[in-house]
């Protein structure tokens, strides 16, 4: 394959990276590093970073059409910010549209687009459907949602996965690396009353192996292990990795107005049309995670939530 990865410096690209340049597949990264790190990707034959903003329409077009992609992964993202909604709508709607558009001139074979689970909203069943509506209340979700819409309408071979959290090397979002730098450094922790899924980065590779394939099912699959855990026991889970034992009761507060209480997602369409299962527990993935960080460190964090007070 010939694989072309948006936002491929980030925690999900990078990994992908990991797994398909050692099989002898080409890969062209097209990432801004506004949250990736460049020093992820290692300079070596066989793979090509160009360091630009798929907005740029001429940076995706030249890409494109230098690179000849047989294969689209859609990874980048704009999320960092909650308020900065322009950016936001032009990485994940304007952004997705080049992307789009370019893949159909070049006739791609797959074209992979990630979707955050926020897309759903507040749900009114958990687990959550894959046929669900999409009631986003974020920025993040709004023009996530509407990227995902646009290569919904696409004539290119297209499938969406809607992404649990998904646990791995370099994860530098969400609960796991901000209580391992924060316990590591003596600082005070709280918990929101929040509850997701975690899936492992191994889980999610397996998956993608299966939908780069030609004669794969196309359309929106929920990708998940389908099983709910608290940010509390993730909580737990890091201090006793670190054996930091709090003196009181960590805080545990409830989510902000621009979050959700219970993200976990439905598998079953997935499980019946790909033949995809989680295989890992909770336990060794967020163990994985930790053992890795104690070997590598945190070396940022990112939410795409603002501030909650505990």
């Amino acid at each position: 394959m010939r694989i072309l990865i948006t936002g491929g410096g980030g925690c999900l690209g990078s990994n992908l990276v990991e797994r398909y340049l050692p099989e002898g597949h080409q890969i062209l990264v097209i990432d801004n590093f506004s949250t990736a790190r460049r020093e992820r990707l290692p300079d070596v034959s066989g793979l090509e970073v160009v360091t630009g903003s798929i907005v740029d329409r001429d940076v995706v077009d030249v890409a494109f059409a230098r690179f000849a992609p047989t294969h689209v992964i859609h990874s980048a993202a704009a999320y960092k910010d909650p308020d900065n909604w322009r950016d936001d709508a032009a990485t994940n709607v304007t952004g997705t549209i080049n992307v789009l558009d370019a893949a159909r001139r070049i006739g791609v074979k797959r074209f992979v687009n990630f979707q955050t689970a926020l897309c759903y909203g507040r749900p009114e069943s958990v687990p959550i459907p894959v046929d669900h509506p999409t009631r986003p209340i974020t920025s993040y979700g709004i023009s996530k949602t509407a990227g995902e819409a646009y290569v919904a309408m696409s004539d290119v071979p297209w499938v969406s996965l809607r992404l649990a959290n998904i646990a791995g090397p370099r994860l530098a979002i969400g609960p796991i690396p901000t209580f391992y730098q924060r316990l590591k450094a003596g600082q005070n922790c709280f918990c929101t009353s929040a509850v997701r899924d975690f899936l492992d980065m191994s889980d999610f590779t397996d998956l993608m192996d299966l939908v780069l394939r030609e004669d794969a099912p196309t359309g929106i699959f929920n990708v998940s292990t389908g099983t709910g855990h608290s940010v509390k026991e993730v909580f737990d889970a890091v201090a006793e990795h670190l054996r930091v034992y709090p003196t009181t009761p960590v805080p545990v507060v409830p989510v902000g107005a621009d979050d959700i209480p219970a993200v976990v997602l439905d598998p079953t369409r997935t499980h019946s049309l790909l033949g995809w299962r989680a295989k890992v527990g909770f336990c060794e993935t967020v163990q994985r995670v930790l053992r890795w960080y104690d070997v590598h460190g945190v070396s940022a964090t990112h939410s795409h939530l603002k501030p909650v007070a505990g």
